[in-house]
């Protein structure tokens, strides 16, 4: 593909919009550092797929209090996306058409789930649904977008990486930039958003 070509859409692709989720940006509980910069970018892309009227999926951390993640039970994270809670919303910035499917992971106090097809059901929802190509955008590039990314590969799916929509966590420096890697080496097609278009990287 030549380095100006643009993806052109087709009836086969789907969007995954991953946790952009109050506590995830400025002022959460566990706050990505730029996480709000990936809502602009999204929301040129959101309202391109639905404006084609092809499926879009926003995947959100849906959290019981006592959450095995919580570092008050044992796990790495302070309590974040409590189910129900100002913190789980989506950002009111970011567009969420009422057609758009909506699914929450890691729902259950003693299971993690970081990537946006576990234990949910949504690759066979995709597969009913006749997607073969998703595009995917959101937080945290080192978290649940990799393991979005990965799973999406594992399962048969191409996938477009919009490298201009994500941020990492950084927990350890350059956690973002080695996922980037990861999730590319892998077989992911690292993308952009390009106004009405979306350009390869």
């Amino acid at each position: 593909m030549r380095p100006d070509a643009t993806f052109q859409l087709g009836k086969d692709d789907a969007l995954i919009v991953v946790d952009v989720q109050n506590d995830f940006l400025a002022g959460g509980a566990l706050a990505v550092t730029d996480g709000d910069a990936v809502i602009a970018p999204l929301n040129c892309q959101i309202e391109r797929f639905s404006g084609a009227g092809l499926p879009l999926i926003f995947s959100r951390d849906w959290h019981p209090p006592n959450h095995c993640s919580f570092a008050a039970n044992g796990g790495s994270w302070p309590s974040h996306c409590v189910a129900h809670s100002r913190g789980a919303q989506f950002s009111s910035a970011l567009i969420v058409p009422e057609s758009a499917r909506i699914v929450s992971k890691a729902t259950r106090p003693d299971s993690e789930a970081y990537s946006a097809l576990q234990q949910t059901g949504l690759t066979a929802w995709l597969r009913s649904h006749g997607v073969r190509r998703v595009f995917v955008g959101g937080l945290a590039t080192d978290y649940c977008v990799r393991a979005t990314v990965l799973d999406l590969l594992d399962a048969g799916f191409a996938t477009v990486l919009l490298i201009d929509a994500v941020r990492a966590v950084d927990a350890r420096p350059g956690d973002g930039e080695a996922a980037l890697r990861e999730m590319i080496a892998a077989g992911a097609i690292p993308g952009r958003s390009g106004g009405s278009g979306m350009r390869p990287q």
